[in-house]
């Protein structure tokens, strides 16, 4: 076990205003609330014309992918994916908070001594592609999201499209990720998901986890980060009250410690809230360091 903080954070609508499909819509003229209503109407059509189970979360990838093939989303690949992510619209603070989360701990000694550190991790339904293009990717640890497949253009000789699912997050499988996290499996190639470890052996302690994100979809990841003693955060974007009651539900059901309005600025309830636990992490720690150093060296005596 190392002595490393992981905050890790959902994506669209925790650190991004809106969707980061947003851009990719704008780029090729397609009214995103037309494209997510086509997309939420799928599996109940699939299931019904061809007695076909979907996964809700993940099938809009195979509706990108219809698009690119037909033309509407003409081009686009893994490269254009990447440069969506430089035109994304982050929540007030980004990445500014990834940075001076890091620093809280550097200039103190014991932090020091115990190799005490903060780590960021993203863990997203969303495009891997979209993240790694975007100007907090810097300051992540690592990643994980929908990869996508490409292969030659049919409309477009010389040029790929993306063509296939390669890799998928969904709100399920998010609580897959936390544990390759946990144990420390983007680290060691020769550990994976269903390797038993010992608490001592897994890299990051749940404990000293905190999961952020935005809402309902999130609570496979709340239940884990905090069933095991995480810490769990949630984000709800100014004056947007729907969103506010659902966080707030979240709240009174016990399944997040504490929750925000979406800004990340200085001093705002939510960079206050995220620092102030990292260094509650962090002290817990010292004292267990401590602890470990600190045995009774007393001579042992002759019984009377």
């Amino acid at each position: 076990m190392q002595n490393i903080i992981a905050v890790i954070w959902d994506f669209d609508k925790t650190l991004v205003d809106g969707y980061m499909q947003d851009p990719i819509f704008e780029e090729y003229n397609i009214d995103p609330k037309n494209f997510w209503e086509e997309v939420n109407k799928l599996p109940e059509r699939y299931l019904k014309e061809q007695d076909v189970k979907v996964n809700p979360d993940t099938i809009y990838l195979n509706q990108f992918i219809k698009y690119a093939k037909e033309g509407k989303f003409a081009g686009l690949n893994n490269d254009k994916l990447k440069e969506f992510g430089s035109k994304l619209k982050f929540y007030p603070g980004i990445p500014d908070i990834f940075r001076t989360s890091k620093e809280l701990l550097a200039n103190d000694p014991a932090c020091k001594e115990y190799n005490i550190k903060v780590e960021h991790y993203i863990v997203s339904t969303g495009f891997a592609q979209v993240i790694r293009g975007s100007s907090v990717m810097e300051h992540i640890e690592d990643i994980w999201g929908c990869e996508l497949i490409e292969a030659p253009d049919p409309n477009q000789e010389g040029c790929s499209i993306i063509s296939e699912i390669g890799f998928t997050i969904d709100n399920s499988t998010k609580t897959r990720a936390i544990f390759e996290i946990n144990k420390g499996i983007n680290k060691n190639q020769d550990v994976n998901v269903n390797s038993n470890l010992s608490e001592e052996q897994r890299r990051i302690s749940f404990k000293n986890m905190i999961y952020i994100a935005d809402g309902p979809s999130d609570v496979p990841a709340f239940s884990v980060v905090k069933g095991r003693g995480g810490a769990t955060f949630a984000i709800y974007p100014h004056g947007n009250e729907k969103a506010f009651k659902q966080v707030e539900q979240l709240r009174i059901e016990g399944r997040i410690d504490m929750f925000a309005e979406a800004n990340y600025n200085d001093k705002t309830t939510a960079s206050m809230w995220i620092c102030n636990k990292i260094l509650e992490f962090a002290e817990r720690i010292k004292q267990t360091e401590k602890s470990k150093h600190s045995g009774n060296f007393n001579t042992p005596k002759h019984l009377i």
